[in-house]
């Protein structure tokens, strides 16, 4: 498994962000019963940045707490079987499924956690495997959707025991 980490706005959190991203994209994958080795592309930005991104890719001016771009396409979400009729869906160099793209604004992280009432570590945690959960085709479009994601977001994180 390979998280690529690159950052465009200075970083402080009172964790280890790196090995924790690593954690949390580890632990979906296991979760999700993923067959593959994989590789995952995190990128940390401002709120200026994650607005940007989100005017151009989604054409909604404003900022956002985590942008998905998945690089696979699923018939179903969690369905790998026809993963290997593309090769594109695979880097060249290593063999690793090419999952997409992440983009977490480290401002909304913080600002989220207060609001919220609890710590930027299991915000910046929750915000990742959101995240990982749409590279793996899961939305919440509809209730049906959002019950399915909210399932899943609960138990792995209560798993990795990081609570509200």
């Amino acid at each position: 498994m390979t998280v690529l980490i690159e950052e465009e706005t200075e970083v402080i959190f009172p964790f280890d962000y790196k090995k924790l991203a690593e954690e949390i994209v580890e632990t979906v994958i296991e979760a999700e019963n993923f067959p593959y080795e994989a590789e995952v592309s995190l990128l940390l930005v401002s709120i200026e940045t994650i607005q940007e991104i989100n005017r151009e890719y989604r054409k909604i001016d404003s900022a956002t707490d985590v942008l998905s771009f998945p690089m696979v396409n699923y018939e179903f979400p969690g369905d790998f079987s026809k993963l290997e009729e593309q090769e594109d869906n695979f880097n060249p160099d290593t063999g690793e499924a090419l999952l997409g793209d992440i983009v977490l604004c480290v401002d909304k992280v913080k600002e989220q956690a207060t609001n919220f009432g609890h710590s930027e570590k299991r915000e910046y945690a929750f915000l990742i495997m959101h995240s990982m959960l749409h590279l793996f085709g899961y939305d919440h479009m509809t209730k049906e959707e959002a019950v399915v994601m909210e399932e899943k977001q609960k138990k792995i994180l209560n798993q990795m025991g990081i609570l509200r």
